[in-house]
């Protein structure tokens, strides 16, 4: 048997794109655009592909002008961990109304 492994396939910012936003409005956050997202009115998502890299910026919390984190996405692990990041601050966010 040989010790060579199967390589993963290459990250495409143009396809995971489209995964992003099909995750996105999954998690029901309303499409502003095409590279922005609203949750109640208020701006916390925004997506830039540039090459082969996502550039994302994700608000701290939903105000008019929020404070954001910026994430670069350049492979399958990173949109995971930007989706799941995502995921916890909506939750976040909806207990705080509470």
């Amino acid at each position: 048997m040989s010790d060579e492994f199967m390589a993963l396939p290459p990250f495409e910012a143009a396809k995971a794109m489209e995964q992003l936003r099909r995750s996105l409005r999954d998690l029901k956050l309303a499409p502003r655009g095409s590279q922005a997202f609203e949750w109640k009115a208020n701006p916390v998502i925004e997506l830039e592909a540039a090459g082969s890299e996502i550039t994302a910026r994700l608000a701290r919390r939903p105000l008019r002008a929020p404070e954001w984190d910026r994430f670069a996405i350049a492979d399958h692990a990173q949109l995971r961990r930007f989706i799941d990041e995502a995921r916890r601050r909506l939750a976040r966010w909806g207990d705080d109304e509470r």
